[in-house]
């Protein structure tokens, strides 16, 4: 039952952590390319270490195992200036180079059910989680740059005409968004570069399994915008459009 299942840190112990980050990996494997973003692979392994009691999982105590993991740093923002474009990327950095400043917010990162788990309810419980970790550490409240979970299937939709869809009775499209907004999060606008990776054209054949012979704009499975190929560079350039959603605490 869910109500049986309990919220637990992953610093509790080395087993927990090692399961809840095997629950992560199994959520995103299909979207690794996401952990060569600059921001990704320079500090996120860094943070989730300097910060174990920020990294939650759920638990199931019949199962004896966890079957969702939340990832979430805490970080400065006064709330003065408009979030940045720039999203998750900039969640991973500001956490990680803000030490001259009082971390007043709540900055999430991922929350990860891997698909045997899920239709459950167990990420909007993750959701509140993290929203009971910033009221129990006095911060402010949490910015979560959201990625819509609908999107890949509408790559070339320009991100700012996506959040204004909405379904049949009048919610907004986007499941994962939804579901933020039931848990009590607001709509701060898309952050348009909120993951990028820069990568050479070999790396995006690997990922895409197809060759990539003219310059141009590409899909690829998974990806929430196309994937921007320059065969003068040999490089190729994606940007991740997440939605900025914020809760108060």
């Amino acid at each position: 039952m869910a109500q049986d299942l309990l919220i637990r840190s992953r610093a509790e112990s080395p087993e927990l952590w090692k399961a809840a980050a095997s629950i992560e990996a199994a959520a995103w494997s299909s979207l690794g390319f996401l952990n060569y973003t600059r921001a990704h692979y320079e500090f996120y392994s860094d943070l989730l270490a300097r910060f174990p009691d920020y990294q939650l999982c759920l638990l199931d105590p019949e199962l004896g195992y966890p079957v969702a993991a939340a990832n979430c740093v805490p970080l400065a923002y006064d709330g003065d200036h408009p979030l940045p474009p720039e999203g998750w990327d900039w969640v991973v950095e500001t956490a990680a180079r803000n030490d001259d400043k009082p971390r007043n917010m709540l900055g999430a990162l991922a929350i990860s059910v891997p698909e045997v788990h899920r239709s459950q309810g167990y990420a909007r419980r993750m959701i509140h989680a993290l929203l009971k970790l910033a009221a129990e550490r006095k911060l402010n409240g949490l910015v979560a740059p959201v990625r819509p979970s609908a999107k890949a299937k509408h790559p070339f939709v320009p991100i700012e005409e996506y959040i204004t869809w909405t379904d049949e009775k009048g919610r907004v499209f986007d499941p994962w968004l939804r579901s933020h907004l039931s848990c009590g999060g607001k709509l701060a606008g898309p952050c348009r570069k909120s993951m990028v990776v820069d990568e050479p054209i070999p790396f995006w054949e690997t990922w895409s399994k197809r060759r990539f012979d003219q310059s141009g704009e590409y899909a690829v499975d998974g990806g929430l915008a196309p994937v921007a190929i320059d065969v003068e560079s040999q490089t190729g350039r994606y940007e991740e459009p997440n939605v900025w959603v914020t809760y108060s605490v």
